[in-house]
This record gives structure tokens, C-alpha cells and sequence, in this order.
């Protein structure tokens, strides 16, 4: 959902413009640079960039560490979750097959 409130934020005037009055209250350009959807966005990029960059740097290192961790063959949050589970499901039901238990509990979605 923030993802599709990025485009309205830089690009439509209005948006902006209430955007920018409620929460980063710069100045705003004169009407002759702000014909254009192009002209909005170099005007909120100002603004705009900061949060946008950081956001996917942060998701660009989550996603090395968790390629890095399969690497190393560590296992990622989710992968150890349901080890775990399929774990649990072993140990409550001793007198089934542990590798069609292991593979349900592991391939079952999550409630």
C-alpha cells in the first residue's frame, strides 16, 4: 500500500500540495513549474527521495543478508520457523512416518 502512495506523493499536484502543507511545509514553486506531472516530481523529490532511498537500501540489505544466510546455509526467520513446527509435529505424533510428517507440517500454510 506504500508502495502505490508513492506515486500520487510525487507526481499529483494535489497530493503534494496538501502533503507538503501538512507534513514538510516547503515552498512551494509558482504555477509555471508545476504544469507538468514531470515538473511536480522534481519539485517533491526534494523531499520525496530521502525516505524512498532509504527505504530500499534497507530492503536491498535484507535481502543480501538472507541470500548470504542460505549461502552459508544458515536458515532464514521462515525456514526456521517451520523446521520448528515440523519439530513439533514429530514429537506429537511419534507413530507416523517422520518425513511425511516433517514434509506436511513444512508445506503447510501457516494459521
Amino acid at each position: 500500500l506504500a508502495a502505490i502512495a508513492t506515486i500520487p506523493l510525487c507526481f499529483h499536484e494535489k497530493t503534494a500540495r496538501w502533503f507538503n502543507e501538512n507534513f514538510v511545509t516547503t515552498e512551494v514553486p509558482p504555477a509555471e513549474d508545476l504544469e507538468t506531472i514531470l515538473e511536480v516530481g522534481s519539485w517533491t523529490w526534494n523531499w520525496m527521495e530521502p525516505p524512498l532511498g532509504q527505504l530500499s537500501f534497507f530492503l536491498l540489505c535484507l535481502q543480501f543478508v538472507r541470500t548470504t544466510m542460505q549461502n552459508i546455509s544458515l536458515k532464514p526467520y521462515n525456514e526456521l520457523v517451520q523446521h520448528q513446527r515440523a519439530n513439533r509435529v514429530i514429537a506429537a505424533f511419534p507413530q507416523y512416518n517422520k518425513t511425511i510428517l516433517r514434509n506436511f507440517a513444512r508445506n503447510d500454510k501457516l494459521r
